[in-house]
Parts: C-alpha cells; structure tokens; sequence
C-alpha cells in the first residue's frame, strides 16, 4: 500500500495529484532545499557505497555473500552494458557505468521500499544530472580523439548517401547527436518512474477509500480490486524499474562509446 493516502472527506473520493510530489523542509526552519527527496537521494548513494564496501573491500578467492551477489552485479553491467558498445575499453570505463546502473536502480527502487515509496528519478532534475555529465563526456571524448571537424563529419557520414541529401540529413542528425540525444536520455527515465509512482498512489488509494473510508458491499470489491491492481503494479514496477536502470546505463555506454569512435 501507498503510503500517502489522499481523502478529502468520508464521501468523496480524490484521486492523488501533483501533491505527491510535493515536500516541506524536513526540518522546520531548515533550508528549502533539503526534503524528502533529497533525503532519499542522499540515502541512495549511502546505499550503493555500503554494497559496495561489503562486496568489494575484502574479496576472496571464492565468492561469498555480498561479495558474490556485487560480482554478478558488475559481471551483468560488464557483459550485457560495457562490453557491447565499448569493446577494448570495457574496463576503463565500467567504474563509471556500474555506479550510474547501481544508482539509477536504487533510485528507482526506492519506490516500493516501505515507509519511503518516492523514485528519486521520478524527479527530473537527478537522472538530467547524470545525463548532462555523459554527454559532457561524450562531447569531450570526441573533440579530443578526432577534433571537432573529424567528430562533427563522423556524425553526419553515412557511405552511400549522395551528395544532395546532406543538405536534409546533416542537421536533423545533428539536432539528434548534439541536442535530443540529451533529453531523451533522462526524460525517459523520468516519465517511466513519474507514471508508475501515480499508478500505484491512484490504485492503492482506491482500495484504502473503498475499504475503510466507504466499505459498502459493492465497494468491497473495488477496494479489493485496488489492493490486487496494487500488488501486480507493484511486481510490474520494480521489473520497470530495473529495466530503466539497464536502459538507462546502456545509453551511457552508447554515447561514450560514440565520442571514443567519433561516429553516430
């Protein structure tokens, strides 16, 4: 169940809102900038720090425990992620890709944690920062390895286009090297993380309202069916959420791999 429940009145039932997301200071006269969210973010990167530390800090020979569930974390990020796109340069870069893949997913699955039930990435603002430190690297990778006329003609060649066509097909994959590459790359995340955390607000709601605020025979059945929506949306999200980290990470691995080739 959701932990925020929006009842207006015993007999009327409001669908929960843009309210969800939100929050006050967590502390009374403290900076406006520190709420929830914040919070959790905090408490995300504390997280991912811990599982590192417990499964890398003292590893041996046979894996055990957090040490084996942190090698096939890394193996899954290195194998289906990094190598893929990056080939000889996997491991120079895995650092960066297993710690943005293990921080989006905690981000993400804050949303079915008890108590907290808020996706961090649900806020635009910290999956567009990471993103905009990928692109950054990905501009910088390639100017320095092809210099910015060999990287802007990497982008826009494609053998066998004649010559005509360019005029059409040069700044239309411009635009989308250099500018919605960007966007889509969080804006995705974003939207995957905001829809789900209403999906379940609204559900879970339906079924809270129905069987306590309104319990009628009829309405029984919809709080039962809000409680059953619930906890298959709720199975539904964490596989959404997962995927978006993978997703997430694997157009890291692409646009790195873009600046290093310096093509398209």
């Amino acid at each position: 169940m959701r932990a925020t429940i929006l009842i207006t009145s015993p007999d009327r039932f409001q669908a929960p809102g843009m309210e969800l997301f939100d929050f006050p200071p967590i502390f009374a006269g403290g900076p406006e900038w520190f709420t929830k969210p914040i919070l959790i973010a905090l408490l995300s990167s504390v997280v991912v720090i811990v599982l590192c530390w417990a499964a890398f800090a003292r590893p041996t020979i046979i894996p055990r425990r957090w040490q084996n569930i942190g090698e096939y974390a890394y193996t899954f990020v290195r194998d289906e992620i990094a190598r893929p796109n990056l080939g000889k340069d996997t491991d120079r870069w895995m650092g960066l890709l297993f710690s943005v893949f293990l921080t989006v997913l905690v981000w993400n699955l804050m949303g079915v944690v008890p108590l907290i039930q808020l996706p961090v990435a649900a806020y635009i603002t910290f999956p567009a920062v990471i993103a905009i430190s990928v692109y950054v690297i990905k501009i910088y990778l390639g100017v320095r390895h092809h210099g910015v006329r060999g990287y802007l003609k990497g982008i826009v060649h494609l053998p066998g286009l004649p010559g005509w066509a360019y005029g059409l097909y040069a700044p239309l994959v411009l635009a989308e090297v250099l500018i919605s590459s960007l966007f889509t790359h969080f804006i995705r995340l974003c939207a995957n993380m905001f829809a789900g955390h209403m999906l379940l607000a609204f559900f879970s709601s339906v079924g809270f309202w129905f069987l306590f605020e309104r319990l009628t025979p009829l309405g029984a059945g919809v709080g039962v069916l809000g409680v059953l929506m619930t906890i298959l949306l709720t199975a539904l999200e964490m596989f959404i959420q997962f995927l978006q980290a993978y997703l997430f990470a694997m157009l890291a691995a692409m646009y790195i791999s873009s600046g290093l080739r310096g093509g398209h």
